[in-house]
């Protein structure tokens, strides 16, 4: 569990500063409040030490401006100094609710929109700040993370590009392949996963539930997604089991090999709820198979957690996997935008990430150890061993 009172005997690298960019506001002001609560009520601060000036305040957001002009180009201001500060710039881009105006069209933003503007930023502060940081939930690109003949490899570029404009750091979260980070192999690069986020989630809303090896088992959608429900699986205690992937390699749709058939590796499910845990949920086809199969193979409950809900194809699939009784919760972060129809779906769980963000940024601007931060295992443990006492929310995280 990260000890936040270790912070008390370190200097922060320079002043904090966040930059929220449009499309990652509603997450950014829940961070910015938490590292303002944390400051606040948190530390005991010396007085009067130049170190810590400004150390606590009432809010971190820098204010900026991005212009965009007819044509469709654009510009970054940033309208208060950063000079000398330790800057965090979020972003969002699988936000695709923002729009802009180009030769009066309304164009959505695409990743690749967001991906522009974030450079933006940084090219307006690159030399006045002490350090640059960038906080990219969702990693661009990162879905194509190696190279199959002649492919483009944008997210590799993506970083090059990155550090040769003067960041320090690029946090991410639960990314497709965090090997893509061997293309700027010194640079600083962290990884960071929702395991605990997920747990806390589940156990919010699931009273009867039973956290053991005899009646839960966690589920990996893939041969990809294995790491993380053995872990998963192994600091709550679970059974765990995968499927893989047959696919047609005589074909491509959409960019891939499409998927004929999931087979199932692992003990009997039968009467055990199960939990299958995987990095995004894109349109969904794949996950909603995979817990038809699960439920015709006698699963009790499937319990469904992602990291990135992006439901490229809508909610209509799920709508109707609900109603069939295929699965019965999705529990996925608040690191990407959802839409308010999407948040207010009966089975969608929100594990929201602001607090842990915030944790990860104020440990940072310290230099701290992040080794606490980045494996929660106590914390899972703790949640985990309290709710099988029979205590629930609030009562587990007091």
């Amino acid at each position: 569990m990260p000890d936040f009172h270790q912070l008390e005997s370190l200097i922060p690298v320079a002043p904090l500063s966040l930059i929220v960019m449009e499309s990652a506001r509603e997450l950014g002001d829940s961070v910015d409040k938490y590292i303002a609560s944390f400051r606040q009520s948190l530390y005991k601060m010396p007085e009067a030490d130049t170190a810590f000036g400004a150390y606590v305040k009432d809010s971190f957001k820098v204010s900026y401006s991005l212009d965009r002009f007819g044509s469709g180009e654009a510009k970054a201001t940033i309208n208060e100094s950063v000079r000398g500060h330790d800057v965090y710039i979020l972003t969002d881009v699988c936000n695709y609710s923002i729009t802009y105006k180009m030769y009066n069209y309304v164009n959505h933003k695409s990743p690749d929109d967001h991906y522009q503007d974030l450079k933006r930023v940084i090219g307006a502060i690159t030399g006045k700040a002490k350090r640059i940081n960038v906080i990219m939930p969702f990693l661009y690109e990162g879905r194509q993370h190696k190279r199959n003949g002649m492919e483009s490899l944008d997210a590799a570029q993506m970083f090059k590009e990155l550090y040769d404009m003067g960041i320090s750091n690029f946090i991410t979260f639960d990314a497709h392949d965090p090997r893509i980070s061997n293309a700027k192999p010194l640079a600083g690069f962290d990884n960071f996963l929702a395991s605990y986020q997920f747990m806390k989630a589940l156990l919010s809303h699931i009273s009867d539930l039973k956290v053991d090896k005899d009646h839960l088992t966690v589920i990996s959608p893939d041969e990809g997604a294995l790491d993380r429900a053995v872990y998963f699986a192994n600091v709550i205690g679970a059974d765990t089991g995968m499927f893989y992937k047959r696919r047609d390699y005589a074909h491509v749709v959409n960019g891939t090999n499409p998927i004929v058939a999931h087979e199932f590796l692992g003990s009997d499910i039968h009467g055990r709820d199960v939990i299958i845990i995987d990095d995004m949920i894109s349109s969904g086809s794949s996950m909603i198979d995979t817990s038809r199969q699960l439920k015709n193979m006698g699963a009790k409950r499937v319990f469904i957690c992602t990291t990135f809900g992006l439901f490229t194809d809508g909610m209509s699939k799920f709508d109707e996997g609900y109603k069939e009784g295929f699965f019965d919760a999705v529990i996925t972060t608040n690191l990407t935008y959802m839409s308010d129809e999407i948040k207010n779906k009966e089975y969608i769980f929100i594990a929201d990430m602001g607090k842990f963000l915030a944790t990860i940024i104020d440990f940072l601007n310290h230099d701290a150890s992040m080794s606490t931060v980045n494996m929660p295992t106590d914390k899972i443990h703790e949640i985990v061993a309290k709710y099988n006492d029979g205590l629930i929310a609030p009562e587990l995280y007091e």
